[in-house]
């Protein structure tokens, strides 16, 4: 990869705003990966979680309950580090699409009806990291200091 690749990958927004943001998500993200991977959490594990998402259509349901799952706790720890923050964003956004499309979105909005609204703001909090990179205090700063 040349230097320009990951330049713009790994380029940032240097203000704070996207290192408030990066905590709290990159921790939600750890523990909803978690419950899925390790059933931590009051979670159902690989093999729970695989058969729900077998049961609502998304097969194979262990393997997709992996890629969830490890896009989840993995991201969120790359988020929370700030390291590879846009392409790690991205791949959270999409899994939160999925998420919306797959499972709540015909709930509605509202949480108390298992609605789309906690994606959703997951969902814009990892587009909003995707266009203004990790902000301060992250390795992705650290990475294109070395390669700059």
């Amino acid at each position: 990869m040349n230097k320009q690749v990951l330049n713009t990958l790994l380029s940032t927004d240097a203000r704070l705003a996207p290192l408030v943001l990066r905590i709290p998500v990159g921790v939600t993200f750890i523990a909803h990966g978690a419950q899925k991977l390790f059933a931590a959490f009051g979670g159902y594990g690989l093999e729970g979680t695989g058969q729900w998402m077998s049961s609502i259509g998304l097969e194979p349901g262990y393997l997709m309950a992996l890629l969830a799952g490890s896009a989840e706790f993995f991201g969120g720890i790359l988020l929370l580090i700030g390291l590879l923050t846009r392409p790690t964003a991205l791949v959270l956004a999409i899994t939160m699409l999925v998420a919306i499309f797959s499972v709540h979105i015909q709930n509605g909005l509202f949480m108390a009806n298992n609605g789309y609204e906690f994606a959703l703001a997951l969902l814009a909090a990892t587009l909003s990291l995707l266009f203004s990179g990790a902000g301060k205090v992250a390795v992705d700063n650290v990475i294109t200091k070395k390669i700059a």
